[in-house]
């Protein structure tokens, strides 16, 4: 059965997934980026991109589990973009050029209507102004027998988390403390909603934990 889940999501020992202050200088806020310092230099990472290189082994291969095999992304409206408010123009198409890395129908979270954008790679970006449970039924449709990601940002997944829509959880703790920021854990009582600890392993980079319940 196709599973929900949340996967390659970094977090900070201090419990922030992202920095504070969000912009399109600071796409994960200022400081976010360290926490992804695990995922940056792999090959998995230089492939999105377009380009060669990167490391191999154990954070490459969480990171390739983090955006393959995928047949619906569900995100929130940050991470499309920066913008907030009603939407001004067409122009903004996502972080992440004409060829996004998600190569399947994408349902972005947001209050403000907006026509769905075809992109290059087979990335669709469809909005969604009638909440999660739409989100989710629309995103299940598309994927077929295929799993659903939830790719962010950390409000979107507490949402799905505290719904008890998600399956898995993937967990790439950082060994750095931001300070502030957003917070996933705030909140959640994560043995309450069922979670185990079904895989754990570490690298210089992170220590990796996959939740499942």
């Amino acid at each position: 059965m196709a599973k929900v889940k949340v996967f390659g999501f970094s977090v900070s020992l201090d419990g922030f997934s992202a920095g504070v202050e969000q912009s399109l200088t600071h796409p994960l806020g200022i400081r976010g980026d360290e926490i992804f310092q695990w995922f940056f230099p792999t090959r998995a990472f230089l492939e999105m991109l377009g380009k060669e290189g990167g490391e191999t082994g154990m954070d490459n291969d969480f990171g390739r589990r983090a955006m393959e095999g995928f047949g619906a992304f569900i995100l929130g409206r940050n991470m499309f973009g920066p913008i907030r408010g009603a939407w001004p123009d067409d122009q903004w198409k996502g972080w992440w050029g004409d060829n996004p890395p998600y190569h399947a129908p994408t349902f972005v979270l947001t209050h403000y209507p907006r026509p769905p954008i075809e992109m290059l790679g087979g990335t669709n970006f469809h909005f969604v102004t009638d909440g999660i449970e739409s989100a989710l039924h629309r995103a299940r449709e598309a994927a077929g027998a295929k799993d659903i990601k939830i790719g962010g940002g950390v409000q979107t997944v507490r949402q799905f988390i505290q719904a008890g829509h998600v399956d898995e959880i993937h967990l790439a703790i950082a060994p750095i403390a931001l300070g502030q920021g957003e917070s996933l854990f705030s909140g959640l009582d994560l043995r309450a909603l069922g979670y185990r600890t079904v895989e754990h392993a570490a690298t210089d980079r992170a220590t990796h934990i996959v939740l499942a319940k």
